[in-house]
């Protein structure tokens, strides 16, 4: 065998025994973050607000309100409650959440588990108490975080093809689903730990939503990363393939720190696609421009030893800059 060949051989097994290395020992560390986590103490209280209003008299709604001061506004009657009470269509939507969640276990176990990573790495976090209720299908605050409390609109989560949201857009009606639950939930907590971004740039909106997604990477480790996004599966696949793509165009249009607000519906906001302009659009999932902010944050978070409360309070632009991102191509 020859000098240069030998060599070659014995530098190939030098790195493929140093990547082995490298899994081995970021297995073990993952593993041990996993034992610890699981030793965190967190119990969620939850009180099924909307099976006890469905099984309520006019009689107990002084009873109700005493018990739920915050759910009853002061400017209205009881008779408003007791209306309520015999409303066809809310005895309907009671029905239906009472069938789409008989119980809550699976719900209160993942909330739980999601609560234990928050605690974890925010120690000074409380975890909430949970409020079940329904909200006339008001899906743009079926999460709601009130100090202490969680306010959770159920009937906002009863399947994307459910007979209620006929009329709503099925890239909206398309998140109304239970499996999406605890990570809106995990959005809506996310919010509370994530700074307003700096400055108007697309960058910096772009890098706020990468870091609420990283987020999710960290304390919502259990679900996939199409959950935590909220794409179809082949949804994700497509950002995935055409990441290098999506960048350039980004790039050779000199978006990143454009303060044009249209960028946010084109890119940001929820929409059925994104809007490059292209022919190609209607392949696209909406939001694109959240999963480019993951990833950045993502190879921020590889290229860099910094925990996770220092990279949220980081300025966009300065997280960018130290990410050293660059897309497969």
């Amino acid at each position: 065998m020859k000098l240069k060949e030998n060599y070659f051989i014995m530098n190939y097994f030098t790195l493929f025994f140093g990547i082995l290395v490298l899994m081995f020992v970021g297995c073990k560390k993952d593993d041990k973050i996993a034992e610890e986590i699981s030793r965190v103490k967190v119990e969620i209280d939850i009180s099924r607000f909307e099976r006890e209003f469905a099984q309520a008299e006019a009689k107990d709604i002084p009873v109700l309100k005493q018990k739920y001061p915050y759910l009853f506004p002061e400017q209205y009657p009881d008779s408003v409650w007791v209306q309520k009470l015999n409303d066809s269509l809310q005895v309907e939507i009671l029905e239906q959440v009472g069938q789409v969640f008989p119980d809550f276990n699976t719900e209160q176990e993942e909330l739980e588990r999601l609560f234990k990573h928050i605690k974890y790495y925010f120690p000074k976090a409380k975890a909430p108490k949970v409020i079940t209720l329904i909200s006339d299908v008001d899906y743009h605050n079926r999460v709601i975080f009130a100090d202490s409390l969680l306010l959770l609109g159920l009937d906002n989560y009863l399947g994307p093809s459910h007979k209620f949201y006929q009329g709503i857009s099925s890239y909206i009606a398309a998140g109304l689903d239970k499996g999406l639950l605890v990570s809106d939930v995990c959005s809506a907590w996310a919010k509370t730990v994530i700074p307003a971004p700096k400055d108007r740039s697309f960058l910096s909106q772009l890098i706020y939503y990468g870091k609420e997604l990283y987020l999710k990477d960290k304390i919502m480790p259990f679900k996939s990363d199409f959950n935590k996004i909220g794409y179809a599966p082949q949804q994700l696949d497509w950002a995935v393939e055409n990441e290098d793509y999506i960048w350039r165009y980004f790039i050779e249009r000199e978006l990143l720190y454009s303060t044009d607000y249209g960028l946010r519906a084109r890119f940001l906001d929820p929409a059925p696609f994104s809007k490059f302009r292209l022919t190609l659009d209607n392949e696209t999932p909406g939001r694109i421009g959240r999963f480019v902010g993951w990833q950045i944050v993502r190879a921020f978070m590889e290229n860099n030893k910094v925990g996770l409360d220092e990279m949220l309070s980081l300025p966009e632009e300065e997280l960018f800059k130290k990410s050293g991102y660059k897309p497969k191509k």
